[in-house]
């Protein structure tokens, strides 16, 4: 079946299963734990993007990583609503929020002020808000289905959507997460997952220039676990860059076609 226009879809993972010099960070019955997914410690789900997504807006994108979905919209750029001095530079509104059938406990979808904070500080290094001035460009993202990493796929997503409204920006943002249990480090965790974990790092960075802009991290942790994360979320975070620059390509050459 033919791929729909603008659309991405694949697995990947932050380590090459060929590489076999690279040495496990599992040991012992550890590795007789299975994921909920049967997925491998160190592998993502598969990713699925989809640009174009709401027509009314003026750049939107669709994203579906295993059980989590999440739609996001852009509009602007546009004069403020708000009476503002005038600025030689834009500014960015986010606002995340969830369906009331997003979580499984239905009927509690309610805007997510913390969501919507750090999504704004993913975004806002990497959009070139100088291109414009004294106008307002809009972020709203919508889960509609909570499946764990919730956040790093509305940062990804809403990357795509500003792409795809042709804002500038210096590179696009991939972010993902991982999640510690015991001696175990989880790449792209479930809500399972999340639900047991004794920490968890974030992080959402521009691959091409390999530089992190949002990093958030919950509990306690040595030295090398959190390097060990770092980089799996920083090698992970390249990969799915690509899968992201594949859908602009592809929904490039479906409107030239």
């Amino acid at each position: 079946m033919a791929a729909k226009p603008g659309a991405a879809s694949t697995t990947y993972s932050p380590i090459d299963p060929t590489n076999k010099t690279r040495p496990s960070i599992f040991t012992g019955s550890d590795v007789d734990w299975l994921r909920p997914d049967s997925r491998a410690f160190q592998q993502c789900r598969p990713a699925f993007f989809r640009t174009g997504a709401v027509n009314s807006a003026a750049g939107s994108a669709y994203a579906e990583f295993g059980n989590t979905k999440v739609i996001v919209s852009v509009f602007g750029p546009r004069e403020s609503k708000k009476a503002m001095m005038y600025s030689d530079i834009g500014r960015l509104n986010c606002n995340v929020s969830y369906t009331t059938f997003a979580a499984p406990v239905r009927g509690q979808g309610s805007d997510h002020k913390e969501f919507s904070s750090m999504l704004h500080k993913a975004l806002e290094g990497v959009i070139i808000v100088e291109t414009f001035p004294k106008t307002t460009v809009d972020v709203f993202a919508l889960v509609l289905e909570s499946g764990g990493s919730d956040l790093p796929v509305v940062v990804s997503c809403a990357s795509l959507a500003l792409a795809d409204a042709g804002i500038m920006m210096y590179d696009l943002v991939a972010s993902v997460s991982v999640s510690c249990l015991g001696k175990n480090l989880l790449i792209d965790p479930v809500l399972e997952e999340e639900s047991y974990q004794d920490g968890s790092l974030m992080i959402a960075c521009m691959p091409s220039r390999y530089e992190v802009t949002q990093l958030t991290v919950t509990g306690e942790w040595s030295t090398s676990k959190f390097n060990e994360a770092m980089q799996l979320c920083l090698d992970a975070s390249a990969k799915l860059g690509e899968i992201m620059r594949s859908c602009l390509k592809e929904a490039a050459s479906a409107t030239q076609e």
